[in-house]
């Protein structure tokens, strides 16, 4: 698959051709510790499985999959928007038969500028079980005018489950990542975490294996600080504290290998499932899925904040 099935060409320029990575040498920043996290409450949770929270970069805009009444399959992806980062979320709204299918959709994840919507899904025209897919849009400011999606092809997804997608650009102008889950055949065991690489032609590279990020459990939905010193994942692996907690890894530079990842605490794992963590652009929210006690149902999207 190429982007430029996807863009015009000035859209495909700011895509490919960004030369090789530039290492940011300074320290990493420090920041406090993540505050005790936050329901998003009913406006946006419902009875239903709520899940997979990405936020726009402007943080006006939360794009997360949903089960509930109203959509056109299984899981669909909807959005919340809000007028300014002070007013309260609106009632989401499905994005409609351009992305969403009688499938499933899931894991949605915005490009740094807007333009291009990653995700998994489960519908035909795939390699077998969840791919991933992107689409592409003009206007940023409108959450609706996705063009038809497209598979990133066989040499990228595989035919055991591709899910997950988080895309990763350098603020020092390297050349563009996509993280990923898969239990594709030459992993360390359950879902591992893989990267890939967009090449001069427009289309992203076969998925490595990240082995200082996956284990013999499961290590999946992986999100990327905008610098590239943080990454965040899901994993049951042991020590967690519930059925499935978040982990981080920290790096001093990028190109540096990422250290094994450490249990976020009980500050913001639970005895339940805590999974799909998202960091906001600013660095300073973190998003994230849980079907501890206290929801409003199935699985709930909460927040919680740390300041540098």
């Amino acid at each position: 698959m190429q982007f430029r099935t996807l863009t015009e060409p000035a859209g495909v320029a700011l895509l490919v051709g960004l030369g090789l990575w530039s290492v940011h040498v300074g320290a990493a920043p420090r920041y406090s510790d993540w505050s005790p996290p936050t329901n998003l409450g009913p406006g946006v949770n419902s009875v239903a499985a709520d899940f997979a929270p990405h936020l726009s970069k402007n943080g006006l805009s939360l794009y997360f999959a949903s089960n509930r009444p109203g959509g056109l399959g299984g899981e669909d992806l909807w959005v919340s928007q809000r007028a300014n980062s002070d007013d309260p979320w609106g009632a989401p709204v499905n994005l409609g038969s351009i992305i969403n299918t009688e499938a499933n959709e899931r894991s949605p994840a915005l490009s740094r500028d807007g333009r291009l919507l990653f995700f998994a899904t489960t519908r035909t025209g795939g390699s077998g079980g969840f791919d991933i897919w992107v689409s592409w849009r003009h206007d940023t400011h409108d959450d609706f005018g996705w063009q038809p999606p497209v598979n990133l092809g066989a040499h990228f997804n595989s035919a055991a489950t591709d899910a997950g997608p988080a895309y990763f650009e350098n603020d020092d102008g390297g050349i563009p990542l996509l993280f990923l889950a898969s239990n594709r055949a030459g992993g360390a065991g359950g879902l591992d975490i893989y990267v890939s690489e967009l090449t001069g032609s427009g289309s992203f590279s076969p998925p490595v294996l990240v082995n200082e990020l996956s284990g013999a459990v499961n290590d999946l939905t992986p999100s990327v600080r905008l610098d590239g010193l943080e990454l965040i994942i899901a994993s049951n692996r042991a020590a967690s504290i519930g059925a499935q907690d978040l982990w981080v890894s920290t790096r001093n530079a990028v190109g540096e290998p990422w250290p094994t990842p450490v249990n976020l605490g009980l500050e913001i794992n639970s005895s339940s499932n805590d999974n799909f963590p998202s960091l906001s652009s600013d660095r300073k929210t973190l998003f994230f899925t849980s079907d501890r006690p206290g929801g409003s149902g199935g699985s709930d999207i909460y927040f919680s904040t740390r300041s540098k």
